[in-house]
């Protein structure tokens, strides 16, 4: 069963949907027992850095996904804000993030970019998989995926990054270290590739 963890993200429906129509078991839950039970979580993204850890450090979650994440090795997935929190921090808040992923969250510098987007990074983009990444086999590269997003993920290690796209300049929009993964795009709203992206991960 893969638990799509509760923390008030206005996304977890949306992601819920598409494992229905895979007919892959899930549930929305923020219940200590359950997610002791389940074999996978998913980290939604909607919201803000502090707001989303705060909660989790309130809700009695946090020692139980230690446990199980770095512990048991249980296979995690976060999304936009849900990858941004597996970081060190963020300079969106001031409070320490999950730490699962060696790194910082920073905000794109439009300064630094060769052309001049605008922030919020909003809108499809295609995206440029290392070769292997799991959670991408079978996307339509052409196609792409949705982001919404004007913070970016900058690993200690290179080797963590599974995916970048390109917004004016190379940005990571994916990541992988062992048994945890990040995404910055919404898989939920990329139609196909996300689909097949969710179906990638129960499969893991």
């Amino acid at each position: 069963m893969i638990a799509i963890i509760d923390y008030g993200s206005g996304n977890v429906g949306a992601i819920a949907n598409i494992y229905k129509q895979l007919r892959i078991p899930h549930k929305i839950t923020g219940d200590v027992k359950e997610l002791e039970e389940a074999e996978r979580y998913i980290l939604p993204g909607v919201g803000a850095f502090d707001a989303t850890m705060g909660y989790l450090n309130q809700s009695g979650m946090m020692a139980l996904l230690n446990e199980q994440v770095l512990g048991r090795r249980k296979k995690v997935l976060g999304i936009c804000v849900g990858m941004q929190i597996l970081a060190e921090s963020s300079e969106e808040g001031v409070l320490p993030g999950l730490g699962w992923i060696p790194g910082r969250v920073r905000k794109i510098d439009i300064s630094s970019l060769s052309a001049s987007p605008r922030l919020p990074h909003m809108g499809w983009n295609t995206v440029s998989p290392r070769p292997g990444a799991s959670l991408f086999d079978g996307v339509e590269e052409a196609q792409g995926f949705y982001f919404l997003h004007s913070y970016h993920f900058e690993t200690t290690d290179a080797a963590d990054v599974s995916a970048t796209v390109d917004y004016g300049r190379k940005l990571v929009c994916a990541v992988e270290h062992r048994n945890v993964y990040g995404m910055q795009f919404h898989p939920e709203k990329s139609h196909a590739n996300g689909v097949k992206v969710f179906r990638n991960f129960a499969g893991l």
